[in-house]
């Protein structure tokens, strides 16, 4: 996802997408210990959404307060 995109959503969106984000990168990193991964490369790209969504957020609370 763009930084652009995740800039036009709620603040409420985006605690929920990093929420449901850090339970995706949680199964992925199970699935990677077990052997089962299929797609090694998705554990970088959740990690890289995970960042810039929690970097997007800090901002937007930052402005807030």
């Amino acid at each position: 996802m763009k930084p652009a995109e995740i800039r036009e959503l709620a603040v409420d969106d985006l605690r929920a997408r990093v929420k449901d984000l850090d339970d995706q990168l949680f199964r992925l990193r199970i699935q990677k210990a077990m052997g089962t991964l299929e797609a090694p490369t998705k554990v970088r790209e959740v990690r890289r959404d995970l960042a810039r969504m929690k970097t997007i957020l800090r901002e937007k609370e930052r402005q807030t307060a």
